[in-house]
């Protein structure tokens, strides 16, 4: 029988301060540096689901929302979403903090992982335990992006 894992079980979420190596010419948060944690989130999150080595096979979905500048305090958030046989698709939210604690997101994105061995071999990753309506809202929508990205591939995408 299929191992089974909560979402709650791989969640993580780090804090990042903006400092002048992260700023663009614009004296905004660079986009590189954001998709560089987004997809270091997305592998942590993966490995923490699958037990064992990951690697990114898709960004699905990057959307930047609003910027990001010195001295903010920036927070991603990462969960699993939606998993298949070996692949699994993490959404991360990233959000600016205010000093009070408020948080406005800025980025949203999903990546999809995939679980290999030492020998770099698909291996099936533990099954998904949907509770709350979010989460079973958000393995509808992976159920739905799984499918896309299966058509985009006929198509030579």
């Amino acid at each position: 029988m299929r191992k089974m894992k909560r979402v709650e079980d791989s969640r993580t979420e780090n804090t990042y301060l903006i400092m002048k190596k992260h700023i663009n010419c614009y004296g905004r948060l660079f986009g590189g540096v954001l998709m560089q944690w987004i997809d270091e989130m997305a592998g942590i999150v993966a490995r923490r689901h699958a037990g064992t080595i990951v690697t990114t096979a898709c960004v699905d979905n990057l959307n930047f929302k609003a910027g990001a500048y010195l001295g903010d305090v920036v927070v991603l958030i990462g969960k699993m979403t939606y998993v298949g046989r070996t692949s699994m698709e993490v959404r991360i939210d990233t959000y600016v903090e205010d000093a009070d604690g408020t948080r406005k997101i800025i980025n949203r994105a999903y990546e999809v992982m995939v679980a290999l061995d030492e020998n770099d071999n698909k291996v099936e990753v533990p099954g998904l335990i949907v509770e709350t309506e979010a989460e079973k809202a958000e393995w509808i929508g992976g159920e739905k992006r799984y499918a896309l990205r299966k058509e985009r591939r006929r198509e030579g995408y």
